[in-house]
């Protein structure tokens, strides 16, 4: 009897239409300049600050923003619409075809996520996209202190979604996460075009278990 198989989706560039390696870029350019300060003083205040760690740890958004805001000696509002435009940034928008098509495979497979994360994200990603009502477990790297290509990452998942290796297909918009899932003994590829991914997704359910 075959085993039930896994699907275990990245978020950003993945589920979210989104350039993870370049939107902080710009998100720094553009408050940089907002700022007043030049690059180098803004980038210096940013390091004394003391920032909370974020991706690994959760409860520090609000201690996170709060420290930032003096550092850069910025209002409450003006803080809050930097928060706003950090989330549009991170978030990107849903990839609705591959959502949709998540959605249609739990009647073939079990589907979940995998991502590294700030603390926020959750909510704010429900909010937007309601990934809850299609994934499940939803493993974010700042409630679980695990980043990928961490192999505990990969191997709290497994453990989390009650898989064997074997049974489990990851998707990620970095060849060094897919590598370090491989590791372990998933099946993995880095997402890039929809229709790829999806072929990719069928010919992994088609094999024997």
């Amino acid at each position: 009897m075959s085993s039930r198989k896994w699907v275990l989706f990245d978020i950003g560039g993945v589920l979210e239409v989104v350039d993870d390696d370049t939107w902080g870029q710009h998100f720094f350019r553009r408050w940089q300049e907002r700022s007043g300060f030049s690059a180098e003083e803004y980038r210096a205040r940013i390091l004394a600050a003391d920032l909370p760690v974020i991706d690994r740890r959760a409860d520090t958004r609000i201690e996170y923003w709060s420290k930032l805001g003096r550092a850069l000696e910025m209002d409450s509002n003006l803080i809050e619409s930097m928060q706003a435009d950090m989330w549009d940034e991170y978030c990107g928008r849903l990839n609705g075809e591959l959502f949709e098509y998540a959605s249609a495979l739990r009647s073939r497979a079990d589907v979940a996520i995998l991502s590294n994360s700030v603390d926020g994200a959750r909510a704010e990603e429900e909010r937007r996209f309601g990934f809850s009502a299609v994934f499940d477990p939803i493993l974010y790297s700042h409630e679980t202190g695990l980043l990928k290509p961490e192999p505990e990452a990969y191997e709290n998942a497994l453990e989390r979604m009650g898989a064997d290796a074997g049974d489990v297909f990851f998707i990620d918009d970095h060849e060094v996460c897919a590598e370090d899932a491989r590791a372990v003994g998933m099946s993995a590829i880095v997402h890039s075009d929809n229709p790829s991914t999806i072929k990719a997704i069928g010919e992994f359910l088609k094999q024997e278990a």
